[in-house]
This record gives structure tokens, sequence and C-alpha cells, in this order.
């Protein structure tokens, strides 16, 4: 239920999957950085239809 799962799901995916790494660190924060430059992906990402029926 936790929107942050899906985000850091979402990163592995598409921006750290099938790669090797001297160090994750940089990658992670390139990562991020890219991630928060799309604020509707992180929209939708977070969404939870269900909890805006009530």
């Amino acid at each position: 239920l936790n929107p942050v799962e899906n985000t850091w799901q979402f990163m592995r995916d598409n921006c750290l999957s099938n790669r090797v790494f001297r160090c994750y660190d940089d990658h992670c924060c390139h990562a991020g950085n890219r991630l928060v430059e799309q604020p509707w992906t992180i929209m939708s990402i977070g969404l939870r239809d269900w909890a805006h029926r009530f």
C-alpha cells in the first residue's frame, strides 16, 4: 500500500536494471534525479484509484 515501494520498483525496472555498477550510490542518485524531473510519472506511480472513491 506504500507508494514509495512502487516508485522504487519503477526505478529498478527502468533505470537500474541489467547493469553492473562500480558505485551503486551514484547511479541511484542519478536515477532519482531523473525521476524527480518527471512529476507526472511520480504522480501516476503513487496514485491509488481506490483511495479517491471515498
